[in-house]
């Protein structure tokens, strides 16, 4: 991942962790908690597609595990957010524009189920079965609910933000160009189109 990558998904993270954790996880709402820290993980995703999704959904969860008031095995998390962020990249366009908002919101029902499950079944694993108590139905429906509802807050500025600061000219695009300023008139900026036109200026003497 290049550094603004880096630097923005790192903010970004620790921005909804805090949140997440004064905040959100205050409201003594019934069933699951609204995660701000996997709807964070997902406008990223899908914006900078699979491989950088799992990068950040690792980084996240791992942050979220070791966060106090963590109350499970350190990894737990970070293995959840990091398939989830791996599938959700997948969703990313070719062109890197989404033709309708109705996408990313069919990715968040996604993965707040296939979080809870997830998370629910890796805690089985390990002797965690504080989900068999409160009701896996219950936490499958409220975390689908929640995370929908705040998903149209946050996933598409998330995704519009990390958009504008990726825009780099030297960053090949998917059609084998050089990015948003690849092709001025037909020819390619740079090295390349002055050996281009000198190439030509060459053949006409």
């Amino acid at each position: 991942m290049r550094l603004n990558r880096i630097l923005l998904s790192g903010a970004l993270i620790v921005v909804a962790l805090v949140v997440q954790v004064c905040v959100l996880a205050r409201l003594q709402l019934p069933g699951a908690v609204p995660d701000l820290l996997l709807l964070t993980v997902l406008g990223l995703a899908i914006t900078y597609g699979h491989v950088g999704g799992a990068l950040v959904g690792f980084g996240a969860g791992l942050l979220a595990d070791l966060a106090p008031p963590a109350d499970h095995a350190a990894g737990r998390y970070a293995l959840v957010l990091c398939v989830i962020g791996y599938l959700a990249g997948l969703a990313k366009p070719d062109s890197g524009q989404l033709r309708s908002a109705a996408g990313p919101m069919v990715v968040v029902v996604a993965a707040a189920i296939g979080a809870t499950l997830l998370y629910a079944g890796v805690g089985t694993l390990v002797g965690d079965t504080a989900a068999q108590h409160v009701g896996l139905g219950k936490l499958l429906f409220t975390a689908a609910v929640y995370d929908l509802l705040l998903a149209p807050f946050t996933v598409p500025w998330i995704m519009a933000l990390a958009r504008k600061l990726d825009n780099d000219p030297l960053t090949e695009d998917p059609a084998g160009g050089y990015g948003a300023i690849s092709r001025v008139g037909g020819q390619r900026p740079g090295l390349l189109g002055r050996v281009s036109n000198v190439s030509k200026g060459s053949r006409r003497l």
